[in-house]
This record gives structure tokens, sequence and C-alpha cells, in this order.
């Protein structure tokens, strides 16, 4: 039977495809008198077309590929064949080009989920978790602790804590909305307070030769405590769970599940385990993959040629070092499962186009967003915001911590990269605080600098958490197994809410320039507004059977 779509949400629908069309109207005519759209608020409007009609159709693929299709008419000037040749070109094939380690990666970490499943190790590990795991509370807990501890970079967290988490959130009942929630509220926010992680090597780089008096690594170090937003999120994870307390859309889910239905893919349904599995086919596998992928990151960056650990973390490319891992944990969880007999030569080779066919959602989805992202920056989207933040400093220089908070967070929304928010947004940052003519800091900012850089930091890893064209989110949906746009509005409320408290809790840090004091302010805060939203919002309990 064909569920009827609300009439409130098909006039809405309605409502936003005449301003679109409207607004196109009006892009064409300015280009057509020879006005350019690129560097103007302009340029944001193709992420923020398909973000709005990602959440309101629900429905992720023509919702990029609109947003992808706007981008490459105002580049190109509404010229059909010119625009035709952009998103091909400089578009869908470039994205695909640039992220084909990426695209390894998912395939082969797809491939070594499905030998897992097949090999039972996934089900014995739910049967131990039955024993061991015996709350819901536990099994969001467990989960949580997962991802804190695999920080070597997201995209590795996202999949692993997924495939390893799923059997054990099915068991308690938890929605895969909850779980793909958690595993991205740990993926990005713990790489970016890691001083060895993927993202502290990307900072680190970028933040080398710049006026700031340090290193690249000892700004990032020192800048941890203030990242405010990734520790009130793990905070506010923990309270949620002890409270046991959920809202907005995340609480229906989370009802629907109490019932058995965990809103999970189809995908994964009707896979066969070899009964004879133990938890150990599990751990082994996993274990051997963090393994190889934490040497192929330090191999790509130079660490047997000489280069130190932490300069080969700096220095490594993910996109190489992770397929590198992970085909090596292939062939070992193969190898493995062919002599403790627990699959067949042909089931193995089976699992590489079950794998494949798993990831073709997440490959698919992350395609269109990065072309998304190139027409997004051929329109000069960040030259725009960048001087948005240059204007507003003058002359709010206590203020300035919340302001590049907030700047950070629009940026990596709408551009769906925290890499390359913080990438644009760290010289502009430190070269607020620092004087021109000599390249000092200003004298009284020295402190104000590394907040000024953690609140730059923390507002990008908060718009990559929320953004349905960002890489990582992409991947929380795909190590849940949960539909994108389900997991992307579940969890805005979530980080909204955090984000809010992290503003209030940065301008109190401009001015107080303390860190334990900006820590506990910040951390009642957010005990207190889940105190509030819970007599609000929750009284009743889910029932679950």
């Amino acid at each position: 039977m064909r569920t009827k779509t609300p009439k409130s949400k098909t006039i809405l629908t309605k409502i936003v495809a005449i301003v679109i069309l409207a607004l196109l109207v009006i892009a064409a005519v300015k280009c057509a008198n020879g006005a350019s759209l690129a560097n103007t608020a302009w340029s944001l409007l193709p992420p923020v077309i398909a973000i709005v009609l990602a959440l309101i159709t629900k429905e992720a693929y023509s919702a990029l590929f609109i947003g992808v299709l706007v981008g490459g008419l105002f580049t190109c000037g509404f010229a059909p064949v010119a625009t035709l040749d952009t998103i091909l070109n400089d578009g869908l094939i470039a994205a695909i080009a640039a992220n084909a380690g990426i695209f390894l990666f998912l395939v082969l970490l797809g491939i070594i989920v499905s030998l897992v499943n097949a090999a039972g190790g996934s089900a014995a590990f739910g049967r131990w978790a039955e024993t061991h795991i015996k709350t819901h509370a536990g099994a969001q807990l467990a989960t949580f602790v997962l991802g804190i501890l695999i920080f070597i970079d997201d995209y590795f967290n996202c999949l692993t804590v997924g495939s390893v988490m799923r059997p054990v959130t099915d068991g308690h009942k938890i929605s895969r909305p909850k779980l793909a929630y958690l595993i991205d509220a740990t993926a990005a926010p713990v790489c970016m307070i890691a001083p060895i992680s993927s993202w502290a090597a990307a900072v680190s780089s970028t933040a080398e030769g710049l006026d700031t008096g340090m290193s690249g690594i000892e700004l990032f170090v020192k800048a941890i405590p203030y990242n405010l937003y990734s520790i009130l999120t793990f905070v506010f994870i923990l309270a949620l769970v002890a409270m046991k307390f959920d809202y907005g859309p995340m609480r229906k889910f989370e009802e629907k599940a109490a019932k058995g239905d965990l809103s999970a893919l189809t995908a994964d349904a009707g896979e066969s385990a070899n009964p004879n599995g133990r938890v150990i086919d599990l751990i082994l596998p996993v274990l051997a993959l963090i393994v190889t992928c934490t040497l192929g990151m330090i191999y790509v960056g130079g660490f047997f040629e000489g280069v130190g650990f932490i300069d080969a973390f700096s220095a490594t490319d993910a996109s190489v070092g992770l397929p590198w891992g992970s085909l090596i944990a292939l062939l070992f969880a193969i190898v493995y499962y062919m002599c403790r007999r627990l699959v067949s030569f042909k089931e193995a080779m089976n699992c590489l186009t079950q794998g494949f066919i798993a990831m073709v959602p997440a490959m698919l989805i992350l395609t269109f967003a990065v072309t998304l992202k190139t027409m997004t920056g051929l329109l000069g989207a960040d030259v725009y915001v960048a001087g948005l933040m240059q204007g507003a400093s003058a002359g709010l220089t206590n203020m300035l911590p919340a302001i590049i908070f907030l700047v950070a967070c629009f940026l990596a929304f709408a551009s769906g990269t925290s890499w390359g928010t913080f990438g644009i947004l760290i010289p502009i940052v430190t070269g607020v605080f620092t004087d021109p003519t000599t390249g000092a800091i200003v004298p009284g900012a020295e402190h104000l600098i590394i907040i000024g850089v953690s609140a730059c930091l923390a507002g990008a890893v908060m718009g990559d958490h929320c953004s349905p064209i960002s890489d990582t989110t992409i991947m929380a949906s795909a190590g849940a197994q949960c539909n994108h746009i389900n997991h992307v509005s579940t969890q805005v409320p979530y980080v909204l809410t955090v984000a809010a408290i992290s503003f209030v809790t940065y301008i109190i840090a401009g001015f107080v320039q303390n860190v334990v004091i900006c820590l506990v302010i910040g951390i009642l805060l957010t005990l207190a507004t889940l105190v509030v939203l819970k007599r609000v919002f929750g009284e009743k309990a889910v029932v679950r059977k």
C-alpha cells in the first residue's frame, strides 16, 4: 500500500520549487546582463538548494544533482553546452578521479564486512553482546567508546564502528538513525582532538609556516582544550544516554525501533552466516584492519624512509594509505576464514560483489556531494564567506571566537567539507591576530589566537557533522546501513543544540580566556539544556519490550 504524502508537505515542496525557479530566473537575467555570480551570495545558493530539497523530499540523489545543475548553470552563465561540459569534466569525472582511493577503501571495507558476516563473526559478537551488554544504554555507551578509541581517521571510524556495532544495537532495538548519530558524533570530533590522526595532520600542515610563533602541530595541540563543540558533543551523548531521553525526529525512530522497526536499509537483509563463527573471528580482522591501515598511513607519509611518526602522519594521504592497509587486511581475512573453514573460496569471492553493492549508495552520494563542492568552489563561495568574516572582525576582538565559530559552521555546512573550511579560514584567523607589518602576534592576543583557531576547528566539525553533503555524514549513514536523509534529519536538532551551547561558551571564552571556566560553564549549560528539553518534550519514556 502506497503511503499518502501529507498535504502540508506537498504544499511546502511546491512553494520551495516556485522560490527556486524565481531565483533561477533572476540569476539568468543577471548573467544575461553581463553580471558575474562568482564571489557573491549567489555562490551559496547551489548547496542551499540541495540541502533544502534533500530535507524536504527525503531523497538525496535528485536533490544533490539539482544542486550540481544549478551550480553548473551559475558557473557558466546559463550556457547549456558549457554547463554540461563543466558538470561532466570539472564535476563528476574529476570527483570520481579525485576520490578513487576513497572509493577503493569503501569497496574493500564493504567486502571485509561481508566476509565477517558470512563467517559468522558479527553474529557471534551479537551473541556475546547479549550476555555482556544487557541494556539499551549499555549498547549506546559501547558504540560511543568504540568510536572514541578509533581516532586515526573518520572514514575508517564510521565504517568500522558501524560494522562492529550494528548487531549489538539491533539486538537492543536501537534505531539505525540513532546508531548513525552515535557514529557521526564521535568520528569527526574525536579525530579533531586527537594529536595523532589524519585530521591533526591536515590542520598541522595548514597552520605550518603561519606567523603564530608556533609550529603547526604545537598550535593544534594547544587548541584541543578549547575545541568546545567536540568536547561538549561527548558530554551531550553521555548525558542523553544516562537520561534515557531523545527528542525531535530521533524520538519517533526510537519509538518505532522499540516496536521492532529499526528503519534499516534492506541491503543487509537475508545474509547467511556460518553458525560456527566466534567472537575472535570478528576481532582479528578488525584488529588487522586497524594495524594495517595505521601502517599504510605512516608508510605513505614516509615513516619507513626515516620520517618521524608525527611528520609521517602530517605528510600522509589517507586516500592511498587506507586502501593500502585495507587490501592487506582483506587478504588476511580471506586466508584466515578459509583456514578456519568458515567460508569456502567461492563464498569469499561472492563477498566481493556483495561488498561492492553494499557501498554503491555511499559512493553515488559521495560523487554528487564532491561535484557540488566543486561547483561551489568554482563560484568562489569560500572567497565570499572569508570576506564576510574579515569585515566582521573589525572592532570585535573579544567576540571574534564566537564569530569565527559561526562562520566556520556555515561554510562547512554549505560546502560539506571541514578540511576545506579550516584550510580557508585558519590563515585568515591567524592573520586577524597578527600585525601585518611585523608579522608578530598583536600584544594581548597570544591566548586569543589559540581560542580563535579552536573556534575555527570546532565550527568546521559542526558544519561537517550535520551537512547532508559531508563525506563523513555519508560514511556514517553507510556504516550504520541507514537511509542518509533519515540520518541527517534526526541528528540536526542534536547538532544545533550543542552548537548553540558552544556559541555561548565561545562568547564567554573571548572575554574570560580560561579553559577550565569555559569547559565547566559549557558542561553545566549542556546538562541544564537537556534537563529543560526532557521536561518539555520527553516526560514519557519510550517503552521497550
